[in-house]
């Protein structure tokens, strides 16, 4: 079974595998249809990032068109690729939670991770775990900030995109490792961020990337990243293992999935298309505007790592004795 430590090491090889150009590249001539990708969510680092790799990725068809189809909390689009014609011209762009942790948090799926082939992850990046002005200043490391809840209760509240989230399991679970009540307090988007620099909630557990810029003027105080190793958008800040929390050890991928009735000359001929794109220039570059770092598992691992923090996630759900919802 891939461990989540693993994943690191098959990462930097399947990155040097890039670099030396072995991995194939998209073959014959593109598909002579519009393909669709499919996102969950409105408009953010999601739809950004499909659109990033979508645009290198001309190999595979002649015309890509990235489509946000909202609701549900991203169900909707997942369903809409299962009931697709399993021919490549519709894939699912998406975090692997829907795959490896949705199943745990919701009673009613329309989907199983079955009805889908995972063809690449493309980026990853850590959560960042951040306070603000209801912090005092003097707050300035984890240790610190866990020792100001336990003497302070009454405020020790975090952030985070919604209830039933990995964000909303994370912050749960540092409460319960460090021995706190740690009230979370769910909102939609970036609410989060807004109301912690308004000194509304203490504390944020967000995508790195949506705290990015306050952090580095000063508005807001990174604790730590969940990431396996300190991530280089903000260096001096340690990881929840260096903390004393390796538990908490968390990243978030995104990745492309087809129907999974696809034949496997088309999933080899996206997958080649979609390692082409990412040695590009320009997704690098605009990964790093996004703050995420590329990210590619071979797609026999990144099936195995699926299995794998499926049932780390479902341990963690039945642990905190979340009650799976509609």
């Amino acid at each position: 079974m891939i461990t989540r430590r693993n994943v690191l090491t098959v990462s930097a090889a399947a990155a040097a595998f890039s670099a030396a150009h072995l991995v194939p590249r998209a073959l014959a001539q593109p598909i002579a249809r519009t393909v669709h990708i499919l996102m969950g969510f409105t408009p953010g680092l999601q739809d950004a990032l499909a659109r990033l790799v979508a645009g290198q990725m001309s190999g595979y068809a002649q015309t890509i068109v990235v489509e946000s189809r909202p609701g549900a909390g991203g169900r909707i689009a997942v369903e809409a690729v299962k009931s697709a014609d399993a021919d490549g011209a519709v894939m699912l762009f998406a975090p692997l939670g829907f795959m490896m942790f949705f199943p745990h948090v919701y009673k009613t799926l329309r989907y199983q991770p079955r009805d889908f082939t995972p063809v690449s992850t493309v980026a990853s990046t850590p959560t960042l775990l951040t306070v603000g002005p209801k912090v005092p200043a003097d707050v300035k490391t984890l240790a610190d900030f866990v020792a100001w809840c336990r003497a302070n209760p009454k405020l020790a509240t975090f952030g985070t995109p919604g209830a039933g989230t990995t964000l909303h399991f994370l912050g749960t679970m540092l409460g319960r490792s460090a021995g706190f009540d740690f009230l979370h307090v769910p909102y939609q988007g970036n609410g989060a961020i807004q109301d912690l620099v308004k000194g509304v909630i203490a504390a944020a557990v967000m995508p790195i990337g949506s705290a990015l810029g306050l952090v580095q003027s000063g508005d807001l105080r990174a604790l730590a990243t969940t990431g396996p190793r300190r991530c280089p958008f903000v260096p001096a800040v340690p990881t929840v293992r260096e903390a004393g929390y390796p538990s908490l050890e968390d990243l978030t991928w995104f990745a492309f999935f087809v129907p999974a009735k696809t034949p496997a000359s088309i999933v080899d001929k996206l997958n080649a298309a979609i390692q082409a794109a990412l040695r590009t220039d320009e997704v690098r570059a605009g990964m790093a505007k996004l703050a995420v770092e590329p990210d590619a598992i071979a797609m026999g691992d990144f099936a195995r790592l699926i299995a794998s923090e499926s049932d780390r996630w479902k341990a963690i759900v039945q642990a905190t004795g979340f009650v799976p919802t509609d």
